[in-house]
This record gives structure tokens, C-alpha cells and sequence, in this order.
């Protein structure tokens, strides 16, 4: 890459504390764009700041599941860099196995406020700062479980197809806005996330991901936060000027 990509653009990322999302807020950064790392852990955030090159990076703690949290997320933003041009919207909460009459409405909730809720809310406050631009990229990291439903993952493969959903309802609206959305699919990703969707012991869990996962992609790997990330660079950049409303798996062909 060019190092760049992003250059003067202000970008928000969501879970950017670990995962797929430091490795967003890492790979935006080295592309010239300020970024605002924002993750309910904020001491995790700070310190992944602080990777970044000098004065590009801001951790701020969110709870992208309130409305008020968001707000001030966005406010921050502004204040700190200007409006944000890029969103990228990371955080997420998995669900191991539970049949349906064994899942609670706390965790249905739960998964469905942090998957799909946090969508509105942060294309709720960060829309009319991107309309008054003219311009904006708002890239939902989904799954792939959104459009291949597995079995006892009920609310989480229903969070991620609102997630999906929702995205592409956006994509028409904010067009007029040359504001575009776009969303990533990935597959069983390298991630600390990862282990959760799975109940057992610390050895239960990593033979798990190897007998769950890995044998179900066909490229025989699991996906990396930086695949993730480059794939969210491509729709942030102007690479990807007339792209929107499109899903992208980045899955190692789970989902075909």
C-alpha cells in the first residue's frame, strides 16, 4: 500500500482494542488517516493508541449499546480530529451453542444490542456530520453467520443478518449523500473472540477451533485480523468510490 490511502481523513473504529478492530485501527493509521479507537475497555484502547504514529491515534471508552455513549463518542470525534469521514463499526459479542429454549432473554438482548443496535446508533450520530461533508464511508463488520445460519447460534446469526439488513437499507438512503455503506463477512476469524462460540475447557476450546473451524474453510486457514482489516481499507479508500451496498466475504470460501 501507498501509506496514502487515508491521508486527512478521520476515521472512528469500533472494538478497536483487539482484534480485527486494532488491526483496522493500525492498518488506517499507517495510511495517513487520524483514528479514534473506540472500545468499552479503554485502558486496552490507550494502549493501542499509542502503537499508532504520533498524534493519529485517540482511545475513547464507548458502550456502542447506549445512545448517550455514542453521542459523545461522535462529539469527541469531532472535537479531537473534525467529522468523521470513515466508520467502522467492529465491536461485537459472539454466543456459544444454546438451543433456543435455553437462551435467555438477557443474552438474546445482549446480542442483539451490541451486534445490530450499535449499527443505528452510530450511523444515527455520525450520519449528519458525514451528510454535511457530502461524503462518508460506513463499513459493518458482519459474519458470515448472517447469511449461513448455523445451528444454535439463533440470536447471533439473527443480529448479524440485521446487521446486513440494515446496512444495505442505509446504502440506498445516504446514497444521495455520496455517503456509502458497505459490509464484511468474515469467516471463523484468528480472533480472541474466536474461542467463545464454543463451550468447554481451555483444551475443549482449542481443539475446537480446530476441528469446527478450520475444516470448514476450504482454503484450510483461519482468517486474520489484517485480512479484515485490508478489506476495510479497500471500502474506506477512494479505491472503492462507486461500491456500496455490497457484501464482501472475506471468509476463505466458508460461505459458498
Amino acid at each position: 500500500m501507498s501509506g496514502q490511502l487515508l491521508q486527512g481523513k478521520t476515521a472512528i473504529v469500533t472494538g478497536a482494542a483487539s482484534g480485527m478492530g486494532k488491526a483496522t485501527a493500525k492498518l488506517f493509521a499507517a495510511e495517513g488517516a487520524n483514528v479514534v479507537l473506540a472500545d468499552l475497555n479503554k485502558e486496552a484502547a490507550v494502549q493501542v493508541a499509542l502503537e499508532l504514529p504520533d498524534g493519529r491515534g485517540h482511545a475513547v471508552q464507548v458502550d456502542v449499546a447506549d445512545d448517550e455513549s455514542v453521542a459523545a463518542l461522535i462529539q469527541e470525534t469531532v472535537a479531537v480530529f473534525g467529522a468523521p469521514d470513515v466508520l467502522v463499526n467492529c465491536a461485537g459479542v459472539p454466543q456459544a451453542f444454546t438451543p433456543i429454549e435455553e437462551l435467555t432473554l438477557e443474552q438474546w438482548d445482549r446480542i442483539m444490542s451490541v451486534n445490530a443496535k450499535s449499527l443505528y446508533l452510530t450511523a444515527r450520530h455520525a450520519v449528519p456530520h458525514m451528510k454535511a461533508k457530502a461524503r462518508g464511508s460506513i463499513i459493518n463488520i458482519a459474519s458470515i453467520a448472517g447469511i449461513r445460519a448455523r445451528p444454535g447460534l439463533n440470536a447471533y446469526c439473527a443480529s448479524k443478518g440485521a446487521a446486513i439488513m440494515l446496512s444495505k437499507a442505509l446504502a440506498i438512503e445516504l446514497a444521495p449523500y455520496q455517503i456509502r455503506v458497505n459490509v464484511i463477512n468474515p469467516g471463523p476469524a484468528e480472533t480472541p473472540m474466536l474461542g467463545k462460540f464454543i463451550n468447554g475447557d481451555e483444551q475443549e476450546v482449542e481443539a475446537g477451533k480446530k476441528d469446527i473451524f478450520i475444516s470448514s474453510v476450504p482454503l484450510g486457514m483461519l482468517i486474520q485480523p489484517e485480512d479484515i482489516a485490508q478489506a476495510a481499507l479497500y471500502l474506506a479508500s477512494d479505491l472503492s468510490k462507486i461500491v456500496t451496498g455490497e457484501v464482501m466475504n472475506v471468509d476463505g470460501g466458508r460461505g459458498i
